[in-house]
């Protein structure tokens, strides 16, 4: 039994195929891919702080994209050969939230890397209510 049992029961329908069962929500619709408010991005299962605004940028490809982690230890990577491909999967290290993928065409001068991120996989804190929702100590990194 999971010990976020609770918060994976009150996901919507696409949160949780995502999260729990590795899907992928349609490109361009998630409500994060054309957002631009500062502040955090934390898994919708654990509220576990994954990704700052800082590091987000337009990628074109229908899906929030962020160039690294808050920290590199918040996520987890394996080998995706699903659907005939060979990716690299990223999941939430506490909950195993699957959030999307890691890519390497990302923007050189920022490390190369994109993390390719499904929106029903993040609840955004925004930089106002980081302090009272309890991510002060992220503050730095917005």
């Amino acid at each position: 039994m999971s010990k976020f049992e609770k918060e994976i029961k009150a996901l919507d329908e696409i949160s949780y195929k995502v999260t729990q069962e590795a899907h992928t929500e349609r490109p361009f619709s998630g409500v994060y891919d054309e957002f631009d408010e500062r502040g955090i991005y934390v898994d919708i299962v654990s509220g576990e702080p994954l990704f700052s605004s800082k590091d987000k940028y337009d990628a074109g490809c229908g899906w929030p994209s962020f160039t690294q982690p808050i920290k590199k230890r918040v996520i987890s990577e394996h080998r995706d050969t699903s659907h005939g491909m060979e990716r690299t999967e990223v999941k939430s290290k506490e909950a195993s939230s699957h959030l999307g993928h890691v890519f390497t065409d990302g923007p050189e001068e920022a490390g190369g890397l994109r993390y390719c991120i499904n929106s029903a996989a993040l609840k955004f804190i925004p930089y106002d209510e980081m302090e009272e929702k309890g991510y002060a100590e992220y503050k730095e990194y917005v």
